[in-house]
């Protein structure tokens, strides 16, 4: 990657264009001894990776904007996410329903969008058009309808006919491999402003239609806004009280557990592994054959939280995902891209791993770190990962500094906060060896740092220039991309040594290179 020096001028500029020049080591010329060794040949813990399964994609109306199949063609193609998941398919914008009337035009915008992405649909079925919602009330800015009909024969028609649809133009065994929530978070009022016992009627029309038309669908939910919470976890455990009572199909479990309440204030380290647990327990317990994903995670579920666009970000979610590897199937992070809604400031704490302009965060690094992770865990303790890949056997490591005194989540607040939060901890040395790996193994070494694919930062220095124009965002867009490059090699009889100093929040990847 290419490391630039960003300039503060009126104009961003990029002064030079040299590569930096990467250092291979022979790891034979090392001496002296690390305090632990890490054997390749192991047998290791296989785990299913939950962090590439699939991202939010904001509202399906987004769409339309022109950089959003393009932006999640590069998560994708880095990060590499299977699904995108969207709410607001018959919202009004998408001109499903009109007084029994269906267009499927933007739909098929949508869905053709997503799959010429390399993405498949994980659809959440919120908001009600205008003539299906039981009144005139609407949430939010865009005007999503909240409130349920009285009666669901309407809803379990247009549920119908969109299979129908999609079935026919896509084919029965293509969309057997999509997925769809029957809603998003009906516990809070903003997104369903109605009964719980309404939305178990609603999950109860969806699946029945949508099983109707093509039996192997994958039908959801109920995407419950936390699950650590007494009133959130009941409201799971009735759920999948009420389908096996009525003998519904519950093909997958979803849940939204948070590691911060909804004012934004961090709940302890590690509270991923924890609710995973506990939600694989509750689905194990009633319907044991289901998938279960967390379809909406993030730092904290706060519409603006700057560590979003900040270091802390990257190695908080390493650390909080790594930990809780193999309990279930997905983790999806917020979004893929900030949303239209929130074009205000360049950096501003959206909720994606790229800004609206598809300038990555640290976040996205994050993401593209985790991916290249194997699926056999070798090690996992003080901030080093060390995995094997199940078919090639190389070996791919992370490393990470999260301060000690940290022991919180890392959301609440603003800049300053931020600021704060960087200025804990200390540098630590890294040293290990791993041994029995393939002999004169070629290792890329790519270091996310405050300085380095931090854009936050280097747009900070330039001094924060709003707004952007098409030439700037494209420097940002390199300056993003522009992680600390290095290599190493194995030694002749397959012994890598690393010794690395790591800052407070860095995040390194080691990943040998296929030969």
């Amino acid at each position: 990657m290419e490391r630039r020096n960003f300039l503060k001028q009126a104009l961003i500029t990029v002064a030079g264009s040299a590569i930096m020049p990467g250092t291979v080591k022979s790891m034979a010329l090392w001496e002296e001894q690390p305090p632990f060794i890490i054997d390749a040949k192991n047998p290791g813990k296989f785990f299913e990776p939950h962090w590439n399964k699939g991202v939010g994609a904001g509202r399906a109306n987004d769409a339309s904007r022109p950089v959003w199949q393009e932006q999640l063609t590069v998560a994708a193609k880095n990060c590499g996410f299977k699904y995108a998941r969207f709410v607001g398919i018959f919202h009004d914008d998408m001109g499903v329903y009109n007084g029994g009337q269906y267009n499927w035009t933007l739909v098929d915008d949508l869905l053709d969008k997503t799959l010429k992405a390399g993405v498949k649909p994980f659809i959440a079925f919120s908001f009600f058009p205008k003539d299906i919602a039981g009144s005139e009330a609407t949430q939010f800015s865009w005007k999503a309808r909240v409130v349920p009909p009285t009666d669901f024969t309407k809803w379990g028609e247009l549920v119908t006919e969109f299979t129908k649809h999609i079935v026919g133009k896509y084919t029965e065994d293509e969309v057997n491999k999509w997925y769809f929530e029957a809603w998003n978070e009906p516990d809070l009022r903003a997104f369903w402003d109605g009964t719980k016992s309404q939305y178990f009627t609603l999950y109860k029309t969806t699946v029945t239609a949508m099983k109707a038309v093509a039996p192997k669908v994958k039908v959801g939910g109920p995407a419950t806004s936390g699950l650590s919470g007494d009133t959130q976890g009941a409201w799971l455990d009735e759920f999948l009280g009420y389908c096996k009572q009525e003998q519904l199909a519950v093909d997958f479990v979803t849940a939204h557990p948070y590691p911060a309440d909804s004012a934004g204030k961090p709940r302890e380290l590690g509270s991923l592994l924890k609710d995973l647990t506990a939600l694989r327990n509750t689905v194990s317990r009633n319907f044991p054959q289901a998938e279960v994903y967390v379809s909406r995670w993030s730092t904290s579920p706060v519409a603006s939280d700057a560590v979003r666009d900040d270091l802390p970000a990257a190695a908080f979610i390493v650390k909080e995902n790594v930990d809780a590897a193999g309990l279930v199937n997905g983790v999806f992070y917020s979004s893929f891209i900030d949303g239209p809604e929130e074009l205000k400031d360049t950096f501003h704490g959206g909720q994606g791993l790229m800004n609206a302009n598809g300038i990555p965060k640290p976040a996205f690094h994050a993401y593209r770190m985790l991916n290249a992770l194997g699926e056999e865990l070798l090690y996992n303790k003080d901030g080093i990962v060390v995995t094997r890949h199940k078919d090639s056997k190389k070996i791919t490591a992370l490393l990470y500094n999260i301060p000690a005194t940290v022991t919180t989540g890392v959301s609440g607040g603003d800049r300053a906060a931020v600021t704060a939060l960087m200025s804990k901890g200390d540098t630590k040395l890294y040293s290990f060896k791993i041994q029995n790996i393939h002999p004169d193994a070629r290792f890329n070494v790519d270091t996310l740092s405050k300085a380095d694919g931090n854009a936050i930062f280097q747009w900070t220095k330039a001094g924060s220039p709003e707004p952007l124009n098409k030439d700037q965002v494209e420097v940002m867009k390199q300056v993003a991309n522009g992680v600390n490059e290095e290599q190493v090699l194995s030694s002749a009889t397959g012994v890598l040594y690393i010794e690395k100093n790591l800052a407070p929040w860095d995040v390194v990847l080691v990943d040998e290179l296929s030969k």
